[in-house]
């Protein structure tokens, strides 16, 4: 073995080893959030595994994986509520750990939540490690388990399997490995309509890599100019590079050209389902209105100026990684994932959870968090635990879905 397989193989042998603080205190987050939520239910005489497998969206995929394609729900107002809306990898997946288990479809909904949950943390674990260190890495995991929305990686949602599917290909592009990314961001495109976010942040990476290539060419440099630009620091094969390319946007692509051949809509058939549940793009506008509303009265007020702030945080942290220099696949992601939800025309409630996947938002939080000392991250990072424990129990308890 030579000295540079050596260098390889020991980085892999090793990556459970350096990312287990990481793991485990994701699991450590995860169990508190779980025993909250099951107290909080049994006090108000609900069940708690109901509350993750078996209401509002997980239900619509437990039918997907129990009924296939075609169930829809005609409301009093006209509008058409189908199950095309949602995308097929989680109904596959849940199909398929009933099919080698006893479990029931919302059963397997959970275990694979579960598994993609620690595998998303993982994936977030290298992201941050590769671009700023170990520590930050845990930190940057346990910012994601801490979310007031954290109860969310723990449901029979999609949440958890898209979020691992995107930081594993991002780290595919940060390391040079473009099929593998291709792969992962076309799993992703087969997860949730935002899957298309995980394909531009390959395509950019792929693009700008062409583009340092061609500039360090023409200069005569020896240096890798990748690296200044946030891409792959190997000097990628462009046969692989273009096949990662390739791949990257067949899930989204084919899902949502046989969504428009079975509606009979052609290729912008996928839209108007979406427009049945009263749900598109509109740049904000509705969003803007309903925070707006939300000034009429002085209790929601309160709430409406929350929802501002929360808001303003959001573009603040994106602001800080582009000062950061963070790299550009990973701008790209959080950046098309945040403009989709926060742009989206309804379903105002479920704006925290479709903000999950951008976790390289959390980067400059948890650069922060890594410098100081490591008792005063531990009492915010345990803070911050519980009370995302008590507050996701309160959610989930509600009345409207997450």
């Amino acid at each position: 073995m030579t000295d540079l397989q050596t260098r390889t193989a020991a980085p892999r042998a090793g990556a459970l080893r350096r990312a287990a603080p990481a793991l485990l205190g994701y699991a450590a987050v995860r169990a508190l959030g779980l025993l909250v939520l099951l107290l909080w239910s049994a006090a108000r005489d609900k069940s708690a595994y109901t509350l993750l497998t078996a209401r509002w969206d997980a239900l619509w995929y437990v039918r997907v994986a129990e009924l296939g394609y075609g169930y829809e729900v005609r409301l009093p107002n006209g509008d058409v509520h189908s199950n095309l809306a949602f995308f097929p990898l989680l109904p596959w997946l849940e199909r398929l750990v009933a099919a080698v288990s006893p479990l029931s479809y919302a059963d397997g909904g959970f275990v694979v939540s579960l598994v993609a949950s620690l595998a998303a943390a993982w994936g977030i674990f290298a992201v941050a490690d590769h671009v700023y260190g170990r520590r930050a890495g845990v930190c940057a995991v346990l910012l994601w388990a801490v979310l007031p929305v954290g109860i969310v990686q723990s449901m029979a949602y999609s949440e958890s399997l898209f979020t691992a599917l995107a930081a594993w290909s991002l780290y595919a592009v940060l390391t040079g490995r473009w099929v593998t990314a291709g792969v992962l961001a076309s799993a992703a495109g087969l997860t949730r309509p935002v899957g298309a976010a995980v394909v531009a942040a390959v395509w950019a990476a792929a693009i700008a890599s062409l583009v340092a290539e061609r500039r360090a060419a023409r200069s005569g440099w020896a240096e890798d100019a990748a690296g200044a630009h946030g891409v792959p620091e190997p000097a990628p094969s462009p046969a692989r590079r273009l096949a990662g390319m390739l791949l990257a946007p067949l899930g989204t692509a084919g899902y949502v050209l046989w969504v428009g051949h079975r509606t009979g809509a052609g290729p912008l058939g996928y839209l108007d389902v979406q427009a049945g549940w009263r749900n598109g793009f509109d740049g904000g506008y509705a969003f803007a209105g309903f925070v707006a509303g939300k000034f009429t009265s002085f209790p929601s007020a309160l709430a409406g100026a929350g929802l501002i702030l929360g808001v303003a945080s959001v573009v603040w942290l994106y602001g800080v990684g582009v000062r950061q220099r963070q790299p550009l696949p990973l701008l790209v992601h959080s950046g098309l994932v945040t403009l989709l939800a926060l742009c989206a025309s309804s379903y105002f409630g479920s704006k925290p959870r479709l903000l999950m996947p951008a976790f390289p938002l959390l980067l400059p939080l948890a650069l922060l968090l890594a410098r100081a000392r490591p008792r005063r991250s531990a009492v915010v990072l345990g803070s911050l635990a519980v009370a995302g424990a008590v507050y996701g129990a309160f959610w989930l308890n509600g009345s409207g879905p997450p």
